[in-house]
């Protein structure tokens, strides 16, 4: 089986907003549900387990049931940071599902995820053992120390910039956030980072730019700008 945890149990400070992130509504839909929409529309997505931040939960069960969304299992509490939040996901998933099944970790405010992206997530997944979502770095990128100057860059060439799906082996994946916590590594973003502080080979699946997380207002103008253009294609 093919399992989505999303996570959605950010509070979105930088978006200057009263509510998190997630749930501003774009064209009368929060964005956490174009998400789900995303997942729930795959073929291989079996069940969808959303991470949520405290008090939003029956909010989010409503809109999952306005909006169809029939292959989500469960909605559970958010940590106190990112690793935290993946990691109750992880455990939910445990509790339902066999080790050798695929879990994707998504960010829920990444809304524009295609079926490609998904689909190439699993495929290098079941060939690898694990796939991080990533595209090419293609801006000259300069290290600082003091954000003000710098007299350094790195060869773009060796970089790639990850996105999500990432895509593991549910047995794999437990075991790695329990060592992680044995070890002291509590406050890792993405579990592709985890995974390299617990020194584990990652592998890359396809991504794509307008695969974007909705972090700041101008964020939440591009999506905007790209849904009226699928609506414009759609019209053609």
């Amino acid at each position: 089986m093919n399992i989505a945890i999303l996570t959605a149990a950010g509070s979105g400070t930088r978006m200057g907003q009263n509510i998190p992130k997630q749930f501003i509504n774009v064209y009368d839909k929060p964005i956490i549900v174009y998400t789900m929409e995303a997942f729930q529309s795959h073929p291989s997505i079996d069940k969808i387990i959303v991470v949520c931040k405290e008090g939003w939960h029956e909010i989010l069960k409503a809109y999952a049931e306005q909006f169809n969304i029939t292959k989500l299992l469960d909605i559970v509490n958010g940590g106190e940071n990112g690793q935290d939040s993946i990691r109750n996901g992880i455990v939910r998933a445990k509790e339902e599902f066999d080790d050798d099944d695929i879990i994707l970790i998504h960010d829920g405010n990444r809304p524009l995820v295609t079926n490609d992206i998904i689909s190439n997530n699993i495929a290098k997944c079941k060939e690898y053992g694990n796939a991080i979502t990533a595209i090419p770095c293609v801006e000259v990128v300069c290290k600082s120390n003091d954000k003000i100057s710098s007299k350094e860059h790195i060869d773009r060439d060796t970089l790639l910039r990850t996105q999500t799906p990432h895509a593991f082996k549910l047995g794999e994946l437990y075991q790695a956030h329990m060592e992680a916590l044995e070890k002291g590594i509590t406050n890792c973003a993405a579990t592709n980072a985890l995974y390299i502080d617990l020194g584990k080979e990652i592998y890359f699946s396809s991504g794509s730019e307008k695969n974007l997380k909705i972090t700041t207002m101008d964020d939440l103008d591009t999506f905007k700008a790209l849904l009226n253009v699928k609506r414009e294609e759609w019209m053609k």
